[in-house]
C-alpha cells in the first residue's frame, strides 16, 4: 500500500486536463507481480499539494457486526480515510481532524486563503494505531496558505497560460493532536500544540501515546483521555517518529531529536532514550 504524489506541474493545471490518474491516490499493488489491485484518488486534478504523504497503516475494524481487514491513511485534506484493504472500498471518512476552510477553492490573482495549506493537515508523520482502544493518533497541522494564479501569454516553447504559486498566510499556526475511533471515524479527543506537528506518533499497550514537538518537547499523553502525563525538553526539535523496544524485559522509548529546517525548528543531532517503569 503506497501513497502517490502530485501531478506536474504541481499547482498550475493548464497543461494537464482530466483527473490526472493515479496522482494523490492510495494505491494497492500485488507484492509478487507489482500489478495494480485497486486505487482511491483522494483529490482528482489536484492543485493544492495534497499528495498522500503519511504512511498507510493496517488494522482490523468492526462494521455492521463484521470484522474487516482495513487500511487507513491520514490525508493532507484533514480526513482519515479507512478502506477495505482487499477491495479498496471506502468504509469510513473520519471527522475532520483539522478545521477545513475554503477547501478546493481555485487559486486567483488576489490569493485564495485555504486551510489546510500546502503543508497539509498531516504531512510525512506516521500515525499510531492502538488495537486495544481501536483508535488512531494523528499529528496534525493548522497553517493557512494563500494560493495565487497569474495569467501568461502563451508562445512557442512556452505553452502555459498561467502560473500558480502559494505562500504561507501571515497569521498564527499551530499543531493539533487527535485521537480518532477506527470503528466510527469519530473524534475521541484533540489537543492544541504550540507549533505545527511533524514527526510521528507511538502508542503503547500501557495506554500511553508519545509524540514530539518542534520546540523540543517530547510528550507522553494518556491514550484514553488525551491528558499530558509527562514531558522532556530537548535543545532540538523532536521531529521524528518514536520507537519502542525491550531489552531483558525492560521497555524503552527512543526518538531522534534533529529538528527541521523547513519548519524553522532548531536543528541538532541527538538520540533520546527513556525507560518505562
Amino acid at each position: 500500500f503506497i501513497g502517490t504524489g502530485n501531478p506536474s506541474p504541481q499547482m498550475d493545471d493548464t497543461t494537464r486536463p482530466g483527473d490526472n490518474l493515479y496522482t494523490v491516490s492510495l494505491v494497492a499493488l500485488d507484492i509478487n507481480t507489482g500489478k495494480l489491485k485497486w486505487y482511491y484518488q483522494q483529490v482528482p486534478h489536484d492543485r493544492w499539494g495534497y499528495d498522500v504523504a503519511s504512511p498507510p497503516v493496517l488494522f482490523n475494524i468492526v462494521k455492521d457486526g463484521k470484522t474487516i481487514k482495513a487500511v487507513g491513511q491520514a490525508s493532507k485534506l484533514g480526513w482519515f480515510y479507512i478502506h477495505d484493504r482487499i477491495t479498496g472500498e471506502l468504509l469510513i471518512r473520519s471527522d475532520a481532524f483539522i478545521k477545513q476552510e475554503n477547501l478546493f477553492a481555485r487559486p486567483d490573482e488576489d490569493g485564495e486563503r485555504i486551510v489546510p495549506g500546502t503543508l497539509g493537515a498531516s504531512s510525512w508523520s506516521p500515525v499510531a494505531y492502538h488495537p486495544g482502544l481501536q483508535a488512531v493518533y494523528i499529528a496534525g497541522i493548522y497553517q493557512p496558505s494563500l494560493f495565487y494564479s497569474r495569467k501568461l501569454i502563451p508562445e512557442p516553447g512556452k505553452p502555459w497560460e498561467s502560473y500558480t504559486f502559494f505562500r504561507q498566510a501571515e497569521e498564527d499556526d499551530w499543531g493539533v493532536f487527535s485521537a480518532i475511533s477506527v470503528n466510527t471515524g469519530k473524534l475521541l479527543w484533540q489537543k492544541k500544540i504550540d507549533d505545527p506537528m511533524v514527526g510521528g506518533v507511538l502508542a503503547t499497550a500501557g495506554n500511553l501515546v508519545f509524540t514530539g514537538e518542534g520546540n523540543g518537547y517530547f510528550d507522553a499523553f494518556d491514550a484514553v483521555t488525551g491528558k499530558i502525563l509527562w514531558r522532556y525538553k530537548s535543545d532540538y526539535g523532536v521531529n521524528a517518529p518514536p520507537v519502542t523496544y525491550a531489552v531483558n524485559g525492560k521497555q524503552y522509548i527512543a526518538v531522534a531529536a534533529g529538528g527541521n529546517r523547513i519548519f524553522g525548528y532548531p536543528t541538532g543531532d541527538e538520540l533520546l532514550v527513556f525507560s518505562l517503569e
